[in-house]
């Protein structure tokens, strides 16, 4: 006599270890997925803020960072810092890393504001190399460390 053996599909030969793997892989990606957004978001609130467009708009036009850094200027790495609104009252405390052909600096920004108006206390250009700061706010003269 004959015997039909029933032979089982792949799938059905191996859910046992095909089922847990991608679940635990669709849960490894939600979380990159989820930890990207908020990276890209975080980034995004910098870039867009007065206080950073306002730095790297001065320092893209600043004759003695050119001279030291190269152009184009931009930014290297991600910035620090953070930006609090309350109460219609802002500030920004950001460190912003720049880096252009001939050289790298961070620039630091402390600024107070209200409506759309920004006050700024400090906006500084930290040159890597020399350790010389660059005050954006009053001087061009470089200051000693």
């Amino acid at each position: 006599m004959e015997e039909q053996i029933e032979h089982k599909n792949w799938f059905g030969r191996n859910w046992k270890w095909v089922v847990p793997t991608g679940g635990c892989l669709l849960v490894i990606i939600v979380i990159i997925l989820f930890v990207g957004s908020i990276f890209w978001g975080v980034t995004s609130m910098f870039s867009e803020s007065a206080p950073y467009q306002e730095a790297m708009s001065r320092v893209q036009a600043n004759e003695q960072v050119i001279q030291q850094l190269g152009e184009p200027i931009e930014q290297h790495g991600m910035s620090s810092g953070n930006i609090n609104i309350s109460n219609g009252r802002k500030s920004a405390n950001l460190n912003i890393p720049i880096e252009g052909p001939k050289g790298e600096a961070t620039i630091t920004v402390i600024a107070t504001g209200r409506g759309d108006d920004w006050t700024y206390q400090t906006m500084t250009v930290e040159f890597a190399d020399t350790g010389e700061y660059l005050n954006l706010l009053e001087t061009d003269e470089l200051l000693d460390k």
